[in-house]
């Protein structure tokens, strides 16, 4: 492969700030025939091509030094057969109610944020929350991948089935996808209510109420003693709603959620001594309420302050003692952390790279201000994950390569004879996959 030429073409950063690439072709196909053509050239003048999606990976997953793919012109509802919706790979997962409910229907899980394509989600192993559900991933029924010699490889139940459970998440390595069949769900509303609640009861409890409601998660801010606990209930799609008023969803969700909170990070990063006081204010002022609206209205949230975040997968059964084990690391190395650490759960799955395969999860993810050096903290935060069988998202800060991921994956080898066969020049690859999937 040759080396990248210097680019010419406008520059390109993910959300977080954490990546920054000046390529040297941007192109915006509209059809799966343009996509075949750019990789068809990129493979006749031995160049590296990417598909990039919203650029909410903290990681370089998506960084294309050379050709760049954006997919905002591979959106939409393609087609619709009860259930199953065949969505453009640029489709954005904020644009889905509204494409979804005049079929009376909606994706059964979705994580907090909904800025990503989906063909980014699901290549990254986005997630939620809810024992009894997986991950964007585990949805797939289906997709369109143009491989590495401009083939076009069509996945679903009646054509190359066995591969579905390794292109449903495939990190990009093995092509660029244009097309992604999605099961989804009757319509449904859910009922929350959000607690404070004592660390040590919620943490000790963890599998039981990550069990006894259909999505449970908290957050706990370093230095209390407090976490915010969020319970979601499925209901049927004609239950009575009783959403938050348009004053308080603004008041909770833009000025606390985003603008004060954004000032406190601010004031945390410019003076950490004031840090456990601001918690502990946090936690005082937010997170009790109970209101039923629309799922996206409930799972998704607004997120205007930036961050960079490090969040691994470990076996449900241990999370308690890891949350311990990170209270009592970020207590002894006399940090000051302003963000949250987030608490989640999903049901195990058998897709070859997801971080659930094979085991029910729960997971942990630390934040940091954009503007705050992640480094220290989350170097720790790896190495002390990783004692406790964890793994990595794919599209969050870690400090794993090929060789340790490939012990903790039981068919990471598989992926990788895979990846050989559908990308053999490694057209798709990048410094990233470099590093975790090897050259």
């Amino acid at each position: 492969m040759s080396t990248p030429r210097a680019g010419t073409a406008p520059a390109w950063s993910n959300w977080g700030r954490s990546a920054l690439v000046h390529p040297a072709e941007r192109v915006s196909p509209t059809t799966t025939d343009q996509v075949v053509a750019i990789v068809r050239r990129a493979a006749e003048q031995r160049r590296r091509v990417k598909a990039v999606g919203a650029g909410h990976s903290f990681t370089g997953i998506a960084v294309a030094t050379d050709i760049l793919i954006e997919p905002d012109g591979l959106a939409g509802v393609l087609a619709v057969d009860g259930n199953l919706v065949t969505l453009g790979a640029g489709t954005r997962l904020w644009q889905l109610p509204d494409l979804l409910a005049p079929l009376g229907l909606a994706m059964q899980n979705l994580g907090d944020i909904d800025r990503q394509t989906i063909a980014g989600a699901i290549s990254t192993g986005t997630h939620g929350t809810g024992a009894r559900f997986g991950g964007i991933s585990t949805q797939v029924r289906g997709l369109v991948l143009v491989t590495g010699d401009g083939t076009v490889l069509r996945v679903s139940a009646s054509e190359n089935a066995d591969l579905l459970p390794a292109v449903a998440l495939g990190l990009g390595a093995l092509g660029v996808i244009t097309e992604v069949t999605i099961e989804c769900v009757p319509a449904f509303v859910l009922g929350a209510i959000e607690r404070p609640e004592p660390f040590d009861a919620v943490v000790d409890a963890f599998e039981h109420r990550a069990a006894s409601v259909d999505h449970f998660e908290f957050l706990w801010f370093p230095h209390t003693r407090t976490v915010l606990t969020k319970n979601n209930t499925r209901l049927p799609a004609d239950s009575p709603r009783a959403p938050l008023g348009p004053v308080r969803r603004w008041f909770d969700d833009r000025v606390m959620s985003n603008r004060v909170f954004g000032l406190t990070c601010v004031v945390g990063a410019v003076a950490p001594r004031l840090v456990p006081g601001i918690n502990r204010l946090a936690t005082r002022l937010t997170g009790n309420r109970e209101f039923t609206d629309v799922s996206t209205s409930v799972f998704t949230t607004q997120r205007s302050v930036r961050f960079r975040e490090l969040e691994y997968s470990i076996p449900l059964e241990q999370v308690p003692d890891a949350l311990r084990a990170l209270r009592s690391l970020i207590d002894s190395r006399g940090w000051r952390i302003s963000f949250p650490v987030e608490v989640r759960a999903a049901a195990h799955d058998d897709l070859w790279l997801s971080t659930a395969t094979g085991r029910a999860s729960g997971y942990i993810a630390v934040h940091r201000y954009f503007r705050e050096e992640p480094t220290e903290y989350f170097r720790a935060a790896d190495a002390l994950f990783r004692e406790f069988e964890g793994r990595p998202h794919w599209g969050k800060i870690h400090f794993q390569d090929a060789e340790s991921l490939s012990m903790v994956y039981p068919r990471f080898g598989e992926f990788v004879q895979l990846r050989d066969r559908l990308d053999p020049e490694r057209l798709f690859a990048n410094e990233y996959l470099d590093t975790v999937l090897g050259r």
